[in-house]
């Protein structure tokens, strides 16, 4: 079971300045494309980046539309026991539809 974060609910956490990491799952390639100033880690890297993913803060993870980070929430969740993840329901694409239309889209 996977939990997932509404693009609104980043939103509100950002503007709090809540204490919370965000991981971009994508390519350098996409992020060079639009980002939200997320700590990039692209999938195929993140198994020998365990070291900066906390344990003891939130931790919500996002990619395209939220397919690639789900997978790694459920990866990181059942071979490395992380109960602090987050996915971001509908990733970046959700973000550029709903909270900044100003980002290039792909």
């Amino acid at each position: 079971m996977v939990k997932e974060k509404t693009v609104q609910e980043l939103k509100e956490m950002i503007e709090r300045e809540e204490d919370f990491l965000l991981i971009d799952v994508r390519e350098l390639y996409e992020y060079a494309i639009c980002n939200l100033n997320a700590t990039l880690i692209p999938m195929y890297d993140l198994p020998d980046n365990l070291d900066k993913i906390p344990h003891d803060k939130t931790v919500i993870i996002h990619c395209r539309s939220g397919a690639r980070s789900e997978r790694m929430v459920e990866y990181l969740q059942s071979a490395h026991n992380f109960n602090n993840l987050y996915n971001l329901k509908g990733g970046i694409l959700a973000w550029a539809n709903e909270i900044d239309n100003s980002l290039t889209t792909y």
